[in-house]
């Protein structure tokens, strides 16, 4: 497989990815951006850094999906995110439209 092959076929996935993404965005209520990974959830719990527990972060999600490429299934119904950096949640309107 060529170099061009190989970019053509991950152009082909990163598309397919996209275009699932916006069928199904509209089934989840936020958007959880983590350093690593991008996830549409229906409930996301935030806990936020303790003295004890040290600086990170931890973030449970419910009914997800995970914007991975490379990932064979995308929809998961738990996830945890532990994360020593930046987590970002938003709301997304109710009338979302891809």
């Amino acid at each position: 497989m060529s170099s061009e092959d190989l970019e053509r076929y991950e152009t082909e996935v990163e598309l397919a990815l996209y275009q699932e993404y916006r069928s199904v965005i509209s089934m989840f209520r936020y958007v959880v951006e983590t350093e690593r990974r991008f996830y549409l959830a229906n409930q996301v719990t935030v806990e936020p850094p303790s003295e004890e527990a040290g600086s990170f972060v931890r973030v449970t999600l419910e009914d997800a999906w995970v914007w991975d490429m490379y990932r064979p299934v995308r929809f998961v119904d738990h996830v945890e995110v532990v994360s020593f950096r930046d987590v970002n949640v938003e709301t997304l309107p109710p009338s979302v439209t891809p």
